[in-house]
């Protein structure tokens, strides 16, 4: 087949799994099986485009033409492909867990749950192969609305007003900011189209080019920029695997994603270094690394606690791509892959110690690595990731982000990633040392064996990209080039 068969392909495997989860709703191991099948499906598909990418193909497919200069057009670069892997790859691995989570916790709506998780993969690679901005705003919407229904599954009090925050604020941040932030740039630059290099070059002066870059940046709410931040910690009413697709698989790497996508291929990094365009970027997103591990210190809630981790990891990347250097760039990449998986794996873990012991607090976790041995083992591997040890895929990327900011003398750069390193280590390790250290009361309790096997594979992945990481490091090589 060709690539562009592949790349279509790799909508069509969501979409068809959207439609046998339906049909099959009635019948729960059908229905599972549909959904595991189109994530194993989705991922050899993803696979065999990553080969072709590595050896220099650039698949396109031309979708829809919807008005003059609007076209609905699929192309894929390396950093697409980057995200494309990690959300095809941690989509099996969540399937897996979310069997073993909905049954283990006699879950409501599993049809919905699972329906909705489909689109919002579908929504997903749409956006990781956007051939231009209109494309990328088009499955970036989608998103959004998918994943409501994940957000408001409990449907009580709480998840409704979550529901609430969540839509308001990604919906609105894309109406109000993002939407005109593409306009202008269709405006000034006579084309939507991703480009190597950007294409805005010449076409604005450098504050018209700040405050463009800041329409973008707070548009792309899905990144949770501070002030843009407090949906993600709202939407930990949600079950387990739907916080796991909200930071590790779609939702906030959609947000980061764009940004970085829009810094590379829309504006270019030589045009904002030498107009100066994204310095302010750098402390913005300085300030939410720090302001986030600080209220993570804090929180009680093992979920509210991740979700503030989260936080401070995506302004990483934000920051990093402020630095607008190639060895930044390459590290804010690496960044993606290395949280997807160290995070995923400790939502799984968090949702496993919820599952098999109806704990969701940090100081309820007193003795729990004796009790639950697989899955602490699993947090501690995605913690230590967080912290940025190696041999952790965390190590990875915060070495070149580290390298870029000493490169160009951004001391304040270096400074946000230190201090947060230290952080980072002040609100994981007490966790560890309280389950291991402190008395264990009870049996050896785990979760349901599909959950521990999916959180013990990703802990596994998370350690062998440290020691393999080529892939990664070949594509994220590869996107200044496109």
């Amino acid at each position: 087949m060709g690539d562009s068969v592949w790349l279509a392909l790799a909508l069509i495997i969501p979409a068809v799994t959207l439609l046998a989860i339906l049909l099959l709703g009635r019948r729960p191991n059908l229905r599972e099986a549909a959904t595991l099948s189109g994530a194993i499906l989705l991922f050899i598909t993803v696979a065999q485009l990553l080969v072709d990418v590595l050896a220099g193909a650039r698949p396109e497919l031309h979708l829809a033409s919807v008005a003059p200069g609007l076209t609905l057009a699929l192309r894929i670069d390396p950093l697409g492909m980057l995200f494309g892997v990690v959300a095809a790859t941690l989509w099996v691995a969540n399937s897996v867990y979310s069997i073993g989570y909905m049954r283990g916790n006699d879950e409501p709506r599993q049809t919905m749950f699972y329906a909705c998780f489909a689109i919002a993969i579908f929504s997903t690679m749409g956006l990781a192969f956007a051939g231009n901005l209109f494309t990328l705003f088009v499955f970036y919407e989608i998103l959004s609305l998918s994943t409501y229904p994940l957000v408001t599954h409990k449907q009580n009090p709480a998840a409704m007003k979550a529901g609430r925050v969540y839509l308001i604020t990604l919906i609105g941040a894309s109406m109000i900011l993002l939407l005109p932030a593409i306009i202008w740039t269709g405006l000034v630059a006579g084309t939507l189209d991703f480009k190597a290099g950007g294409i805005l070059d010449g076409k604005l002066g450098p504050v018209a080019l700040s405050i463009l870059l800041a329409m973008f940046v707070f548009g792309a709410a899905k990144a949770a920029v501070m002030p843009l931040h407090r949906w993600l910690p709202a939407a930990m009413v949600a079950p387990t695997p739907v916080s796991a697709l909200l930071h590790a698989v779609a939702v906030v790497k959609a947000g980061v994603f764009t940004i970085l996508k829009v810094v590379v291929s829309i504006f270019g990094i030589e045009t904002l270094s030498k107009t100066g365009s994204a310095d302010w970027l750098v402390y913005v997103a300085g300030f939410t690394i720090i302001a986030a591990s600080v209220v993570a210190l804090r929180a009680d809630d093992l979920k509210r606690r991740l979700a503030y981790s989260t936080i401070g990891q995506l302004s990483y990347i934000v920051m990093a791509a402020a630095l607008v250097s190639p060895l930044a760039v390459l590290g804010a990449a690496l960044h993606i892959a290395a949280h997807a998986i160290s995070k995923i794996t400790l939502f799984f873990a968090a949702g496993s110690i919820y599952t098999a012991e109806h704990v969701t607090k940090v100081s309820q976790m007193n003795g729990i690595g004796r009790r639950m041995p697989w899955t602490m083992a699993a947090f501690a591997i995605g913690a230590l990731s967080m912290i940025g040890l190696p041999p952790t895929a965390g190590f990875l990327g915060k070495w070149f982000m580290l390298g870029a900011a000493s490169s160009a003398a951004n001391w304040f750069a270096v400074g946000v990633i230190v201090v947060s390193t230290v952080l980072n280590a002040a609100y994981f390790l007490p966790i560890l040392t309280a389950a291991y250290l402190k008395p264990a009361n009870g049996p050896v309790k785990e979760a349901p064996l599909a959950m521990v096997v999916a959180l013990s594979a990703t802990a596994l992945g998370t350690v062998m990209l440290f020691f393999f990481p080529e892939v990664p490091f070949r594509l994220a090589s590869a996107i200044l080039g496109g």
